[in-house]
């Protein structure tokens, strides 16, 4: 059986790998399949496609659109899009434009608390590549405020902390429509992780399957048994394919490459109604 994990981030996003050492790292860890989808931007496709044939891993080319509902933060994944969408395109030009300022604003808040500048949350982010909560949350542990990213984001940068501001973002229903609309196949990420955001009311989803909606992740780390259940419910309800992943994101969390993982049998389907193909050695 093949072992395809749909969910990474590479450093053109919040992840710390090059999309050449996640290729190379994704065969380590005895992948078939890797699907690179780093938030809002394509960056890193030309790099990890290059590697396909020397890993002998596939790549699915895809993005994590960053969303959000009446202050619900909502991520949704588009997977083998056209990527000269302009429509598309905007709105993640948008909303990385938007996040940069978000960020600025949170260490203009944070550091009436803690140590830190801008200065070194931009040392932190990768050269050229977009500046965002994860670097603010490095500057964080840099400092010894904190042990790891995951003890910030559940603290200093959870959405109810008196930390966070708002970034703009499409509404997931919308954001549902113009991945179809660009040849992509929409995936709701880790609707049920509950540490991280407020739940997304059960009546969006219906309305993003209404839109269009494919799939949606229920074997994910940040959901437990129950999570896991609940996705199983409404995804047999709403016939939406199910999905498990990583979400890997290098040394910035825990996540292990493959430690959730696809059917093959859903990924044919999502190729069968997809603009692009995945690129295989």
């Amino acid at each position: 059986m093949s072992r395809i994990d749909l969910h990474t981030h590479s450093a053109y996003s919040d992840g710390t790998d090059t999309p050449e050492e996640l290729m190379h790292k994704a065969r380590e860890a005895g992948l078939d399949v890797v699907g690179l989808t780093d938030h809002d931007t394509y960056a890193g496709w030309d790099e990890a496609a290059a590697c396909v044939e020397s890993t002998g891993v596939a790549l699915v080319r895809g993005v994590e659109l960053s969303c959000a509902r009446e202050g619900i933060t909502v991520h949704l994944l588009g997977y083998l899009p056209d990527p000269t969408n302009e429509a598309l395109l905007s709105v993640q030009r948008r909303a990385t434009e938007s996040r940069l300022t978000r960020a600025q604003r949170m260490v203009e808040r944070i550091s009436k608390d803690y140590p830190i500048t801008w200065e070194q949350v931009q040392a932190l982010a990768p050269d050229g590549g977009p500046v965002g909560r994860p670097h603010i949350a490095d500057a964080l542990v840099a400092i010894g405020a904190f042990p790891d990213r995951s003890a910030v984001f559940v603290k200093a940068l959870h959405p109810s902390s008196p930390y966070f501001v708002m970034h703009w973002a499409p509404d997931p229903i919308d954001a549902v429509e113009l991945v179809r609309a660009a040849g992509g196949v929409p995936v709701l990420a880790h609707p049920r992780a509950r540490a991280r955001q407020r739940l997304l009311p059960e009546e969006v989803i219906d309305m993003m399957k209404e839109a269009g909606l494919f799939g949606i992740e229920r074997d994910h780390r940040d959901h437990g048994d129950e999570d896991r259940a609940d996705v199983d419910r409404i995804a047999r309800r709403l016939k939406l394919e199910v999905f498990g992943s990583s979400d890997y994101h290098g040394r910035g969390k825990p996540n292990r490459l493959g430690e959730n993982l696809t059917d093959q049998s859903v990924l044919n389907k999502l190729e069968e109604e997809a603009f692009l193909e995945v690129l295989r050695p």
